[in-house]
């Protein structure tokens, strides 16, 4: 469908006014980002539209590795339980979409979706039992697959679950279209989510995701650290003091024998950290 000429002009003529009363055009993204900081001061538009402008760009500059779930916390279906094993396991979880895996959790088959087996369970002979009959093709992506390619992905596929594989082929956990959105939007809650945050997720080559509001106490007790809670309560302000300033995506530092990567922050505070053991052998 084409676009309605008045329509792109109008479009045009808002961004152009826009950037004059910013004061000039951008020369780069951070640019970018200082002027819609600066509109959000003048009450342009909200702080929580800044924020998910911000999650936008955030989205383009971090990896599938940076928000999988690991594979140790994968909540998957093996090929060959039976019925009255897999019923428990679809209720009890909430979750909407599951790994179906063969001999080990390197071998995923397909995808098991819980419409599908309820579904089956309301319609079918529970005797005659087949997971293979009802099972989705597995998408599989790598590591290193920026968010906002597979965001792109999962729109244009329709498919909400990725498996991530490593190098080497082996699964290294999966992300979903939730954990994307979330990145630019914030937390996205339901009925089924633990009432416990997990704070420090691992990954592969001893890679962490970090919740930037992690206690200094939980986080020196996870990685066997000693950094001071005196001043600070959270690793993300600990950080930020390391650092001097607010802290921008991408932006790193070494403390201790540990890595930090911003992954996530806006003009407020940060949100989201990597963490990698240097003595690990991993680069960063």
């Amino acid at each position: 469908m084409n676009e309605d000429p008045s329509e792109s002009r109008n479009r045009r003529s808002f961004l152009d006014r826009f950037i004059q009363v910013l004061g000039g055009e951008p020369k780069d993204r951070g640019e970018i980002i200082e002027m819609l900081r600066d509109a959000q001061r003048r009450e342009l538009f909200g702080s929580d539209a800044l924020a998910m402008i911000e999650g936008v760009f955030m989205v383009g500059d971090m990896r599938v590795r940076d928000i999988m779930v690991p594979r140790s916390m994968m909540v998957v279906v093996e090929q060959d339980a039976p019925l009255e094993a897999i019923l428990p396991l679809v209720i009890g979880s909430g979750h909407s979409r599951f790994p179906v895996i063969g001999e080990s959790r390197d071998q995923v088959l397909g995808i098991l979706l819980a419409k599908d087996f309820l579904r089956y369970c309301a319609e079918g002979e529970q005797g005659e039992f087949q997971i293979n009959d009802i099972l989705r093709p597995a998408v599989f992506i790598p590591e290193s697959k920026r968010l906002n390619r597979l965001l792109k992905e999962f729109r244009s596929s329709q498919n909400h679950m990725a498996v991530v594989v490593d190098e080497y082929g082996g699964v290294s956990g999966l992300v979903t279209i939730e954990d994307v959105l979330e990145q630019i939007v914030g937390e996205i809650d339901d009925e089924h989510d633990l009432e416990e945050e997990i704070n420090i997720r691992p990954h592969s080559e001893g890679r962490y995701t970090v919740q930037a509001l992690t206690t200094i106490e939980e986080f020196n007790r996870y990685f066997e650290s000693d950094f001071s809670d005196e001043e600070f309560d959270t690793i993300g302000g600990l950080v930020m003091n390391r650092l001097g300033h607010m802290p921008r995506c991408g932006e790193s530092l070494q403390m201790a024998d540990l890595h930090f990567k911003v992954l996530g922050a806006d003009s407020r505070r940060v949100h989201l950290l990597q963490v990698v053991r240097q003595h690990e052998g991993q680069s960063v």
